[in-house]
């Protein structure tokens, strides 16, 4: 099966919190964050957080142990694997960081599924501290999205992959209010996935005739798994009856294509198998 590409946050979408603050919380530096959130942009709260917790004596393997319990709804990683059975291609885009979601997917047992990841890149320095950089680099431009975070617009994202893809449709599931953005780009005949009574079903429910695409809410993992593999089975019985359709067109018909260039944007990170 061919021809669909599944788009997921991570936070509250592949896991049921949010990573950054599970580490804060977990680690016992949730006075701190509070504190310091008001400030300064999510992203550079985490990587200031990161600090703290190395001056602390944290180590990414305590950063890791502390991920590998994340909590998840049992029904979750067999939706992503029978997503990726089936013969869709997965990606991920989120406003998370890179070591958190590798380290989440290899416990999982699921980072082989994803064909790339979007997010926000990070690195170990000299010291062993855990970097966490923008996405997109707001100190030197702007995105120029006003509904999303300076670090990172999703749907920048969203229209390099459509410029890459042909006649695949697109699922896009998330939760929150950086979501939204991302869904104003699907167009007819892709789905979006909102998590029921999360930001971004509100905001969709408050301006549903500004979404083109069809919209399937979910509430938990069980729901997220059977709505994600009925959709990829009625994509793929339109794509069938499609191809089946057009074995019958003439020969002699000429169709015209035009060819979409694709912005230049950040690279998405390869997901080694």
């Amino acid at each position: 099966m061919a021809g669909i590409v599944v788009v997921f946050d991570f936070d509250k979408t592949i896991i049921d919190v949010d990573s950054d603050n599970w580490v804060v919380d977990e680690l016992g530096a949730t006075d701190l964050f509070n504190q310091l959130h008001p400030t300064m942009p999510w992203n550079s709260l985490m990587d200031r957080m990161m600090k703290e917790l190395h001056s602390q004596g944290n180590t990414t393997d305590d950063i890791a142990e502390v991920l590998k319990k994340v909590p998840i709804h049992p029904r979750a990683v067999p939706a992503v694997k029978s997503a990726r059975a089936l013969g869709c291609d997965l990606k991920i885009v989120s406003d998370a960081n890179l070591f958190f979601i590798e380290t989440i997917l290899k416990h999982l047992g699921i980072m082989e599924c994803f064909s790339e990841i979007n997010t926000n890149p990070s690195f170990l320095d000299e010291e062993g501290r855990l970097r966490i950089f923008p996405h997109h680099d707001f100190t030197s431009s702007s995105h120029g999205c006003s509904l999303c975070p300076p670090n990172m617009c999703k749907s920048m994202v969203i229209k390099r992959i459509q410029a890459s893809i042909s006649t695949e449709k697109l699922i896009y599931l998330g939760d929150g209010s950086g979501d939204f953005c991302p869904s104003l780009k699907l167009g007819n005949g892709d789905y979006v996935m909102p998590r029921k009574n999360f930001p971004l079903w509100e905001l969709i429910c408050r301006n549903p005739g500004v979404i083109k695409a069809e919209i399937h809410e979910w509430s938990d993992g069980e729901e997220l798994e059977d709505v994600l593999l009925h959709l990829i089975k009625k994509i793929s019985e339109e794509n069938n009856n499609s191809a089946a359709a057009a074995m019958l067109i003439p020969i002699d018909c000429k169709f015209e294509t035009m060819a979409a260039q694709a912005q230049t944007l950040p690279q998405a990170l390869p997901v080694p198998h």
